[in-house]
């Protein structure tokens, strides 16, 4: 008989396993989509102070650590590189986390499971 109680008892434990490592899972999806947004921007803003300047004009870069002196013409073609690397990647991970909430929602579906907010 104690058997047949600790089944519903472990269910229940593993369904919530599940659902947390569910949650966890898009929240760190989430807070990586968030920084790269923030990259993103910063980089943008870099671009649109650059752009007005002469091409000849120093600037300076940090890379690795290090302050290097460029010129604003060697600067914005690895900076627009960047840019785009960085909406790739975003693009991804908006995809994988599209993907996680469907797979949390189908997963729901199939346990019968009903989330109560707090």
């Amino acid at each position: 008989m104690a058997d047949t109680a600790q089944a519903p008892a472990r269910k229940q434990q593993d369904l919530q396993s599940q659902y947390t490592n569910y949650k966890n899972t898009l929240q760190t999806l989430a807070q990586k989509i968030g920084d790269i947004e923030q990259e993103a921007e910063e980089h943008k803003l870099v671009l649109e102070t650059l752009e007005p300047l002469s091409e000849d004009r120093k600037c300076f870069r940090l890379i690795n650590g290090v302050l290097v002196e460029r010129t604003v013409k060697e600067v914005v073609p690895a900076l627009k590189t960047n840019q785009d690397g960085l909406k790739k990647v975003l693009d991804d991970l908006v995809k994988q986390y599209k993907t996680k909430q469907d797979d949390l929602d189908k997963w729901k579906k199939k346990n019968n499971v009903q989330v109560v907010q707090q």
